[in-house]
Parts: structure tokens; sequence; C-alpha cells
């Protein structure tokens, strides 16, 4: 009886990074990660991004009943000033994250941490990203299209927001959630680097 072996699991359940990943030729299974993504008090932002990737590889990792060659897990934050823009509780909050994302730069930061044989290997991306003003009619109109609900930063670059992006400047990726040169990096360690 032949043995499944994993070759790569991706500790996500979002759907942007498992397409990103297998934009890439890769092949892995989804298992999402169900962790505490609260902040801790008086956590930095990177830090922060960090922590809750590594947990989220950490526990898939520890949990999976055969050991794969590697877990993947990652996070993305907005953040203006170091203030953490993460997913909008409701339209209130979305409308308070674009008035200050309006017509100014922000940075979107997605922290990728590598699981591989009981090590973790971690890199972090930061993108600048500028969007243009954004008037009170576009941002209901995007509030009910449902698109921002789940997003950090209450927005989707690849989505209806692509039309408020003036300038990016970075990986583009990185911005939809998963930083593709970097995390190909990150997989040269167990071998599995596709291109």
């Amino acid at each position: 009886m032949s043995e499944h072996k994993i070759s790569l699991v991706l500790a996500s359940a979002s759907p942007r990074r498992r397409s990103l990943l297998q934009q890439m030729g890769c092949e892995f299974e989804v298992h999402a990660a169900h962790i505490d993504e609260t902040r801790l008090v008086n956590e930095n932002a990177f830090d922060y991004v960090a922590r809750v990737a590594n947990e989220k590889a950490n526990s898939i990792y520890q949990n999976l009943d055969r050991e794969p060659v590697a877990v993947i897990g990652a996070d993305t934050i907005v953040t203006v000033d170091g203030d953490v823009f993460g997913k909008p509780k409701d339209e209130v909050d979305a409308l308070r994250m674009w008035n200050v994302l309006s017509d100014c730069t922000h940075q979107v930061t997605t922290a990728v941490c590598l699981v591989s044989a009981g090590r973790s290997h971690s890199i972090l991306v930061t993108t600048e990203v500028e969007f243009g003003a954004i008037s009170k009619n576009q941002m209901r109109q995007y509030w009910s299209s449902g698109e921002p609900q789940d997003k950090a930063g209450g927005y989707a670059i690849q989505g209806l927001a692509s039309a408020w992006v003036k300038l990016i400047h970075g990986s583009y990726s990185n911005v939809v959630g998963l930083p593709l040169r970097e995390t190909n990096q990150l997989l040269k360690i167990v071998g599995h680097h596709w291109l």
C-alpha cells in the first residue's frame, strides 16, 4: 500500500493566497489555521504580523497526522503611520479606514513563515500603495459590493478597489496576500522552489 505523502501545505483559507501559489505552479494541500489573531498590547505592527504568520504555520504543522515537507503560513496588514488596519468590523469601520487611505500613501506588509523539519523561516515584505481621492459615494458603493468585508484595510487591490490605486511601489502579489518572489526563495530551503 502506497503511503500518501504531502509535499507542501498552505495554512490559510484565503482563496487569494491559494490562487497565487497555484499561479507559481505549486502543488499543495490547504489546511486553514484557526488561531486567535488579536494584537497583543504594545505589540508593534511588524512583530504582530510576523507572530500571526508563524502561529498559523506552526499550528498546522504540529497538528498534521503526518510530516509534510513544509507548511507555509502568511498574514497581511495595512498600516498608516504605524496604525494597523485589519479587516473592517462593519461599514462604519470600513469608512473610517478609507477616509484615512483616501489621497494617501499606506503600507501593506505580509509576513510569510515556512516551517520544515520543526524549524521556522520567516520573511517580511512591505509594499507602498498610494490611493487617489475616494468619494463618499464610491466608499458606499464599494461596501455594498461585499468585496471589502474580509480584507486587510478593507480592500482588494485585484478587485474593484484597483480603481483607487494611483501608484504602487514594490511587490503587487504582496498586496494581494502572498509575495511570490520571496515565497519562492523560502521554498528553496526545502528544495521546492518552482522558478
